[in-house]
């Protein structure tokens, strides 16, 4: 049956060939054993298109809030950290760590390890789903109030979340299933899916959002309502997809029984992992609670600004969540260098990409900001925000890139602890300038600081950090490109 994944390129199956049979005789697997650039290209591509839906998905979604007021635009950043703290949790950090255990298992040949890995992996992702969702639903409008939501701003945020946050469940079943297919180094499906439900959130967003015809305006509930139903149906064509047998990892539930080792595999990377994000959406907090001081139309900018910011960082997710399976299957097969060679070259994409970008919207913010508003005190801060911070964005790839690589590798505890350090600094930084009187342009200039802090460390914690022994024994010869 053929693979939708790396371009239909023979890869080692569990029974390929006899123990005795050398590596450099076995049937050769392009993630272990083919040149690293290209390989790690064409396993982005895919990741990058789909990510391409997603821009289009923020742009839309931002675009028709906007038309529904500036109170639903503000509510949209107060709420956007905790959107963005469970899908990144979902399908980056815990979802990095099903791939991870599973791309091991196969890069160890142990096809019965992965398949049952796969169970256990959607058991965790629907437990979170459900501890999600009853927090949110129970300790939601709490929390949006102390982050300074007020008046129609807050009605609107937790008119949003109770929806969104209802169907929890949801985005994390289809984002772990989504994790285990990217786990066996098939991007293209999983892009497939997400560009479908881009197109579903961009249409049923809409109609439900700002109404159509016989449709009634929904409002901010009806934003949720197509964000939910479009994930909904991308969960169904995954779970198909891997009890149909057509994947290199198949659900089975028939023979399945509960096995700590299974848990343990996947949550010693992935419930570390989960940390990043809780740090990136405080520190996020952080910002919108300061940010809201200086008024609705600054706290709207900036979340226009933050907008371009998690779009371009997706790039470098495609390119990292690409090197999970590289990776992982790497360390399974115990080709240690050429594990950390597919970190640094990753990171490298990433750093180079994301900085290009972002240097170009610093020189002309506007072509970003006009899309979502005609407020010019909305623009302003939009534009001042992305002309200071929007070149350290680069910084910010770099160490999501190296972070998606560690998971990889099983050890994602030093790249984690570089976000703590950027969280340590900017809530020094905002203290300090809080004593000094500071105005919005010097916690801009705090934010930028801070990149380049979580940059810098990522790389040093990937450079330091040990990622195990290399095999010994003849390796097949492997090239840059």
């Amino acid at each position: 049956m053929s693979e939708l994944g790396v371009a239909e390129i023979p890869v080692i199956e569990a029974d390929a060939s006899p123990p005795q049979q050398s590596v450099s005789n076995a049937i050769r697997n392009p993630l272990i054993d083919g040149p690293i650039l290209s390989t790690l290209l064409q396993l982005s591509a895919p990741n990058v298109v789909a990510l391409t839906a997603g821009t289009c998905v923020a742009i839309a979604e931002t675009s028709y809030i906007g038309r529904l007021g500036v109170e639903p635009l503000a509510a949209m950043a107060l709420v956007f950290p905790f959107v963005i703290l469970m899908m990144t949790m979902s399908g980056g950090a815990m979802g990095g760590g099903v791939a991870s255990a599973v791309a091991r298992a196969l890069g160890a040949n142990d096809a019965r390890r992965a398949a049952a890995l796969a169970v256990h992996g959607l058991m965790i992702g629907f437990c979170f789903g459900l501890v999600f969702m009853i927090g949110m639903l129970a300790f939601g409008p709490v929390l949006l109030a102390r982050l300074g939501g007020q008046g129609r701003v807050l009605s609107e945020a937790i008119a949003y979340s109770q929806i969104f946050f209802g169907g929890a469940v949801i985005s994390w079943l289809m984002n772990t299933l989504a994790a285990l297919i990217r786990g066996t180094g098939n991007m293209k499906l999983p892009s497939a899916i997400i560009l479908n439900s881009a197109l579903f959130q961009i249409l049923l967003g809409g109609i439900l959002g700002l109404g159509l015809g016989p449709v009634p305006q929904f409002g901010m509930r009806g934003v949720a309502a197509g964000t939910l139903i479009a994930f909904s149906i991308g969960a169904s064509i995954l779970a198909w997809y891997l009890l149909s047998g057509r994947s290199r990892v198949k659900l089975d539930f028939e023979d399945f029984r509960f096995q700590r080792a299974m848990f343990y595999d996947i949550l010693k990377v992935g419930l570390i992992a989960c940390f990043s994000p809780l740090q990136v959406v405080l520190t996020v907090t952080i910002f919108t609670h300061l940010l809201a001081s200086f008024g609705t139309e600054v706290l709207a900018g900036y979340g226009i600004g933050a907008r371009l910011e998690f779009m371009l960082t997706s790039l470098a997710f495609a390119v990292g969540i690409a090197s999970v399976p590289m990776i992982g299957m790497s360390i399974g097969a115990r080709r240690i260098a050429r594990a950390r060679r597919i970190a640094w070259i990753s990171g490298g994409v990433s750093f180079a990409v994301v900085g290009l970008f972002g240097c170009f919207f610093a020189i002309w913010p506007d072509l970003w900001v006009n899309l979502f508003t005609d407020n010019a005190a909305v623009r302003a801060a939009g534009r001042q925000y992305l002309s200071i911070a929007a070149p350290f964005f680069a910084f910010v790839g770099l160490s999501v890139s190296l972070y998606f690589s560690s998971q990889g590798a099983a050890a994602v505890l030093s790249p984690v602890l570089a976000q703590t350090a950027r969280l340590v600094f900017v809530v020094a930084g905002g203290s300090w300038l809080i004593a000094h009187g500071a105005n919005g342009t010097h916690f801009f200039w705090l934010a930028a600081a801070s990149m380049i802090l979580l940059g810098t460390l990522a790389a040093a914690a990937v450079h330091f950090t040990n990622w195990g022994r290399e095999r010994r024994q003849s390796l097949p010869s492997e090239g840059l490109c």
